[in-house]
């Protein structure tokens, strides 16, 4: 296997482990992509299991790495986390920049079909092909052992890699997220705009759809949702439907209604370790 070319952008020390930021050039997504890694000190002497986390929209890699707070917990649980950026960047597409719920830093975690996005947009590839196959390559990484959760848009991108593809992830869990994409008016925008008018195609990204068709390995979902959520009042992010769902199809989900907390990062610093514990549960069995 050749390994792709990596850039160090930075790393520094923290909870006995190292965070690091590198570069490389994307063959799904056709332009140079940054990643955040967070390597426990059980990575100098084995392989860990990997968690992936999926940022919302406007994030890039360093949001979730300066803000959530997870390096402790990882670093305890002997975890190495990755943090990807949220979609293609500086591809010098027409409008990519007009408007903060689509395009750049926008991505969906979908594989767009519609032009002038088809061409880079494949985020859902991304992060369930390419970016494995370039952490299990050049890091210390057990390969039988991943999971993934997201807050928001991530949240999303974190249920819909899940439900997708069954056994690949050994847990799911996943902060305010978009449940019910096609439903919603971030759903619909992002998905007329990358999949096109026809709306039975966009019901392979959605999780509340996946999860009614699930026949998979049991996935234990834990979902953390703010109840003071400008996004839950607004009917963005629409949880009873996926619970609803999840019901209906037997898949258990923890789903925790936090009082008094915002969609902001100061929730998910607040809920990080418990999302990390449920994660080291699987991983780590």
């Amino acid at each position: 296997v050749r390994t792709m070319a990596l850039t160090q952008v930075s790393a520094n020390k923290c909870c006995g482990g190292y965070q690091k930021v590198f570069e490389h050039d994307s063959s799904e997504l056709k332009c140079k992509m940054k990643f955040a890694i967070y390597l426990p000190p059980k990575a100098e002497s084995g392989k860990c299991p990997v968690l992936y986390w999926l940022s919302g929209l406007t994030c890039t890699e360093q949001n979730f790495i300066t803000k959530a707070g997870s390096q402790r917990a990882a670093s305890e649980h002997g975890i190495i986390i990755v943090a990807p950026d949220t979609s293609p960047r500086g591809c010098n597409i027409d409008g990519e920049d007009e408007s903060w719920d689509f395009g750049t830093g926008a991505g969906f975690y979908v594989d767009a079909t519609q032009d002038p996005w088809k061409t880079n947009y494949r985020m859902y590839s991304y992060i369930t092909e390419e970016l494995p196959r370039l952490i299990n390559s050049n890091f210390p990484a057990d390969p039988e052992k991943m999971s993934i959760s997201g807050h928001s848009m991530g949240g999303h991108g974190a249920l819909i890699c899940a439900l997708k593809n069954p056994g690949k992830y050994k847990a799911v869990s996943a902060f305010a997220p978009i449940c019910n994409p096609v439903q919603c008016a971030w759903g619909q925008k992002a998905f007329s705009g990358y999949l096109g008018p026809d709306k039975s195609t966009w019901e392979a990204y959605d999780a509340t759809i996946l999860a009614a068709s699930y026949s998979g390995p049991e996935l234990d979902i834990l979902i953390d949702q703010g109840r003071e959520d400008q996004f839950l009042s607004s009917s963005q992010l629409l949880p009873d439907n996926l619970i609803a769902a999840c019901s209906e199809k037997k898949i258990p989900v923890v789903f925790r209604l936090q009082q008094g907390y915002d969609h902001s990062y100061y929730f998910v610093y607040s809920f990080i370790n418990d999302h990390v514990k449920h994660h080291a549960k699987y991983l780590n069995a």
